[in-house]
C-alpha cells in the first residue's frame, strides 16, 4: 500500500507523523507523494481540507483518513493514542478497503476571462467586499429571487455541519446527493425580499448566481479565498465526483454530529 501524510505542523502532529512512518515500515507500507492509495490527515478539519484540495486531481483513486489532534475533528475517525491500531489495520487489511463516499459541490465561475470549475468538500461562499452583495438567483434556469445581503453560502451535506449550520441551515446526511444554499444576513423589508431560509437542491438541479456587474467580491472555497471583480455568473450543483474516506471501523455520521455539538447526555 502507498500512503502519504499531511499534518498541521504543530509539535503533536509532527511527532505523530514520525510515529506513523516508523509503524508503516513494519507493515510494508510505502510513502508516495504523487499517487498514494490513502492520505492520512493529522490535525483538524482544516488539515483534511488541505489534503483534499492537494489530491483533488485523483479523487477516484485516493481515500482519506483523519487523526484529530485538536478539540474537534468532524472528518477524523481516530485519536492520537490510537495511531498504532490504525497503522495495524491499514497494514493488515484483507481484500478491498471499505470506502464511504461523500458528495461534493461543483462551482463553475464564469468571468470575463472564461469559466473555471472547482470542487468544494465543505462549502463555497460569495460575499460583497465594500458593499452589500446584490445578485440574482436562478434555479434550473428559472428566475427565483434578487438577493441583497452580506453573502451566500453553498454547502455539501458533510459541510452542512460547518458554516451552513451557523447560518441556521439544516444538517444533511451525506448519503443524500444534494447541495444547500443558505443566506448570510439577507435584507428583508417591504422593498427587498428573499426566501429567508436555506434551499436544498438535489442532484441534477443547479443554481445560477448573477452578481451585479463589476461588483468587488470575496469568494471562498473551503479554506481558500480570493477576490474577483469581473464575475459574470456562478453555477453551483452536485458534482459528479465524490470524496472517498477509508473506514477501518464503524463511526456513523450521527455519532460525529453528537460528539461535535451535543457531547455527553445530560441527566
Amino acid at each position: 500500500m502507498y500512503y502519504y501524510v499531511l499534518n498541521r505542523g504543530d509539535d503533536v502532529s509532527e511527532r505523530l507523523t514520525e510515529t506513523f512512518h516508523r509503524l508503516a515500515q513494519q507493515y510494508d507500507m510505502h510513502i508516495n507523494e504523487q499517487s498514494p492509495d490513502i492520505v492520512l490527515s493529522i490535525g483538524g478539519d482544516g488539515t483534511l481540507l488541505q489534503a483534499f484540495h492537494r489530491f483533488r486531481h485523483r479523487l477516484e483513486h485516493t481515500s482519506f483518513v483523519g487523526i484529530h489532534t485538536g478539540h474537534l475533528g468532524f472528518y477524523a475517525d481516530w485519536k492520537p493514542e490510537e495511531i498504532g491500531q490504525l497503522a495495524h489495520m491499514m497494514g493488515t487489511y484483507a481484500g478491498d478497503l471499505r470506502i464511504v463516499k461523500y458528495p461534493l459541490v461543483e462551482i463553475a465561475i464564469t468571468t470575463k476571462r472564461g469559466t473555471e470549475k472547482h470542487l468544494a468538500l465543505n462549502e463555497f461562499t460569495l460575499k460583497g467586499v465594500e458593499s452589500t452583495l446584490v445578485a440574482r438567483l436562478n434555479i434550473n434556469d428559472e428566475p427565483f429571487e434578487m438577493f441583497r445581503g452580506d453573502g451566500i453560502c453553498i454547502s455539501t451535506p458533510s459541510g452542512s455541519t460547518a458554516y451552513n449550520k451557523s447560518l441556521g441551515g439544516a444538517i444533511i446526511h451525506p448519503s443524500f446527493d444534494a447541495v444547500q444554499i443558505a443566506e448570510i444576513a439577507s435584507i428583508n423589508n417591504r422593498v427587498y425580499r428573499t426566501l429567508g431560509s436555506s434551499i436544498i437542491l438535489p442532484q441534477h438541479h443547479h443554481c445560477d448566481i448573477y452578481p451585479r456587474p463589476d461588483q468587488n467580491l470575496l469568494l471562498t472555497l473551503d479554506h481558500l479565498s480570493f477576490q474577483c471583480s469581473d464575475v459574470v455568473s456562478i453555477r453551483c450543483m452536485v458534482a459528479e465526483e465524490k470524496v472517498n474516506f477509508s473506514r477501518f471501523r464503524p463511526f456513523t455520521f450521527w455519532n460525529r454530529v453528537k460528539e461535535a455539538f451535543i457531547g455527553e447526555e445530560l441527566e
